[in-house]
């Protein structure tokens, strides 16, 4: 999975009309919010989007991380790739729900079928169920499918999502969910987004099976869509799951672990569904080859990006921000894009983790050393660099407000640590 055909970038359509300064973003928003589905509203964002984004490939900054060669997604050195420069690319703060907006109808629609799909047999599976689709979730994944959903269904003329976009969206939402569950038990984790985990109320045995259920109940309908690319694409993340908590089990307290090896095991436990996703919506709207494959690395870029920027937040939020302890990768011996590099630097960081933080107050004095030899900084260029690539990735598609709201998505990740 990790070997990745390169796809060559297609260049936006020129839009024919001068670049607008005051172009206000939040004018389109409501424009799509009023009229999600109006035709006339989304060539109205179209060409004002347009004459604001003409010219985003021009307004780059060079990377400042070193080594002057950084790693591709195989561990292969390349030249230092350019970043967003977001003071210059963002005109306000980025929300999820004002990202959602064009797609409000369908996740209102998606909450809904959720506890249908999971099924009322079991009260206790459902309960345990309904313990992780409430714990404030975002639902960010199952907004991708619809977002590319609807960004490659207008290139292929269609009015309306298909039956197999919505029930995409609904399996990749159980998957996520199951491997929550099962990696809250796998971590001994108590709380999850600020409430107690399901094994911590229910118990391991009901945690277990509850995220074996949703694994297999996603999987039986996985098969009912009856598409060979795409029951080949979701199996290869289920299997991607338990490879990424392998490598990530046999690597704990090795201070010898290279970036490469974090960047492949973050593939498997985050970008790999993300990435399935997005390109699995862009399969049933019937798209051509080159555009499923951007798709597909427009989601493994973002999925890197978002699991960058989580690592960098697990030294830089609250507990109370956090809703888990600050720290938590770290004390349990997973060693993070901040570690990483902050290792290369400090020799001393190295005997605390290789200790296991035996010690009173080594697991606080491993945090300063992590942000005082720049390994928060370095982490924050590798996060930028995966999404300068994710917004590169979308060129491939017709503007409209869907494909404004996939580059805000990278944006708002970016956000969380601006």
């Amino acid at each position: 999975m990790m070997s990745m055909t390169c796809h060559n970038l297609l260049d936006p359509v020129a839009c024919g009309c001068s670049s607008n300064a005051s172009f206000d973003r939040s004018s389109v928003r409501k424009c799509a919010n009023a009229n999600t589905r109006s035709k006339n509203c989304r060539d109205f964002a179209a060409r004002r989007l347009l004459c604001f984004r003409r010219d985003i490939a021009s307004r780059r900054v060079s990377s400042t991380r070193t080594p002057n060669t950084l790693l591709d997604d195989s561990g292969i050195a390349q030249s230092p790739s350019q970043v967003l420069d977001l003071k210059e690319e963002l005109r306000g703060p980025v929300s999820l729900p004002n990202l959602f907006e064009v797609v409000a109808d369908d996740l209102q629609t998606l909450n809904q079928n959720l506890r249908t799909i999971v099924g009322a047999d079991n009260p206790v599976l459902m309960s345990a169920a309904d313990q992780i689709f409430g714990a404030g979730g975002k639902r960010m994944r199952p907004a991708l499918v619809f977002l590319v959903s609807r960004a490659t269904a207008e290139i292929m003329g269609l009015k309306e999502l298909t039956r197999e976009h919505r029930r995409l969206a609904e399996i990749i939402e159980m998957i996520h969910t199951a491997s929550l569950i099962h990696d809250d038990v796998l971590d001994d984790s108590d709380m999850r987004r600020g409430k107690e985990t399901v094994h911590q109320l229910f118990g391991t045995r009901v945690a277990v099976l509850a995220g074996d259920f949703m694994f297999a109940q996603s999987s039986w309908y996985l098969a009912n869509l009856e598409n060979l690319e795409v029951i080949k694409l979701i199996s290869q993340v289920i299997k991607d799951f338990a490879s990424g908590e392998i490598k990530q089990a046999s690597s704990l307290f090795d201070c010898d672990t290279e970036l490469e090896e974090y960047l492949i095991k973050s593939y498997y436990k985050t970008a790999s569904l993300i990435a399935a996703s997005t390109k699995g919506a862009a399969i049933f709207s019937g798209v051509d080859s080159n555009i499923k494959g951007q798709m597909y690395e427009y989601g493994r870029n973002l999925g890197l990006s978002f699991q960058v920027v989580d690592d960098i937040l697990d030294f830089t939020q609250s507990a109370e921000q956090l809703g888990k302890p600050a720290g938590s990768d770290l004390v349990k011996g997973n060693l993070t894009a901040p570690v990483i590099f902050a290792l290369e630097k400090e020799p001393k960081l190295r005997e605390i983790i290789e200790s296991e933080f035996c010690e009173t107050g080594s697991l606080d004095e491993a945090i300063l050393l992590v942000k005082s030899c720049g390994g928060i900084e370095r982490a924050q260029q590798l996060a930028k660099e995966k999404a300068d690539l994710a917004v590169q990735n979308l060129r491939c598609l017709p503007q409209s407000t869907f494909r404004l709201a996939l580059e805000d998505m990278v944006m708002y990740n970016l956000e969380r640590i601006d």
